[in-house]
């Protein structure tokens, strides 16, 4: 592969010489650093919840989304944010405190806590949600609609491909420990 950057160009064997691939890549980058600053994340904070701090969002949003396929652990909490339990159950204890969450006995096994998110999570939740998508709408505001579904078409596929690859490559690196 020979990438230069004074043209800007790309060449691989598969695809020869192809500037939108290096284009690609390095919006990738340039929303890679604002995921990583957290930019929604820290607006949404200043603007809805004040109180919380980042890692909360990441825990309220990981029990919402496990909250869709059953009970929610803070064992299933730290596997969703590849956290130490013992780290995953202080966050919680401190959402807890703030009335976002709350333990309680599980339905199905009495002996096992989960945890839920509180009405106060879920107006939480609910404001999030709606920031996001002001924000998701104001950025695409001049676009038209047909921009806006292919993007979202494209977008959607682009991000499966990555979480494929991931998985793929997951599954590789099991097998080769077994």
């Amino acid at each position: 592969m020979t990438t230069t950057t004074a043209t800007q160009t790309l060449e691989t064997p598969e695809t020869g010489t192809n500037d939108d691939l290096l284009r690609i890549g390095q919006v990738m980058t340039r929303m890679r650093l604002m995921t990583g600053r957290r930019v929604i994340g820290r607006l949404a904070i200043q603007k809805i919840a004040p109180g919380l701090e980042l890692t909360h969002l990441d825990v309220l949003d990981a029990v919402r989304r496990g909250e869709l396929n059953g009970e929610v652990t803070v064992g299933l909490i730290a596997d969703t944010l590849r956290i130490d339990p013992s780290r995953a159950s202080r966050i919680v204890a401190e959402m807890v405190a703030k009335n976002v969450l709350r333990r309680k006995a599980s339905q199905t096994d009495a002996r096992r806590i989960v945890v839920v998110i509180t009405a106060l999570g879920q107006r939480l939740v609910t404001e999030l949600h709606a920031l996001k998508q002001s924000i998701v709408e104001s950025v695409v505001a001049d676009w038209s609609a047909e921009e806006i579904e292919i993007f979202a078409k494209l977008f959607d596929r682009y991000v499966t491909g990555f979480e494929q690859l991931f998985a793929r490559n997951v599954t590789d690196a099991t097998e080769r420990m077994d």
